[in-house]
């Protein structure tokens, strides 16, 4: 077996490296627009068409018939809602993630620890054996 010098320090940096990596907040940026420019582009028909469009989904629709809620009450409490108010809720859908789980990012993160434990094994000479 070749042995590179520092290698030791090197998959400790890595794994130091990948762990902080790991623990940093994930930050999702982007420009906001100013209240005057929001407030000029309100289309109170798009919105409430957003809207619908979300309230039509079999989880949604259900979840509200559980609360008691029937489809007029729901139209006439939308209706009382100002055109910025309805603008708010059809912006604010866009931030819901119903049902969606980060399953992609969890895998990865899985292979990344498995692969840096097997570079670990190899780097020291350790050898997992499995017997019956």
């Amino acid at each position: 077996m070749v042995r590179i010098p520092f290698m030791k320090e090197v998959a400790w940096y890595l794994v130091f490296a990948v762990f902080i990596i790991g623990i940093a907040p994930k930050v999702e940026a982007g420009f906001a627009p100013s209240e005057a420019i929001a407030l000029s582009k309100v289309d109170r028909a798009a919105d409430l068409e957003r809207i619908q469009k979300v309230l039509e989904t079999k989880m949604i629709r259900e979840r509200l018939e559980k609360l008691g809620f029937t489809q007029d009450e729901i139209n006439s409490r939308l209706s009382q809602l100002s055109d910025q108010q309805i603008h708010q809720l059809a912006l604010q859908l866009d931030d819901l993630k119903v049902g969606k789980s980060d399953a992609l990012g969890v895998i990865i993160a899985l292979l990344v620890i498995a692969i840096l434990v097997i570079i670990i094994l190899q780097l020291t000479g350790h050898r997992v054996v499995v017997t019956k």
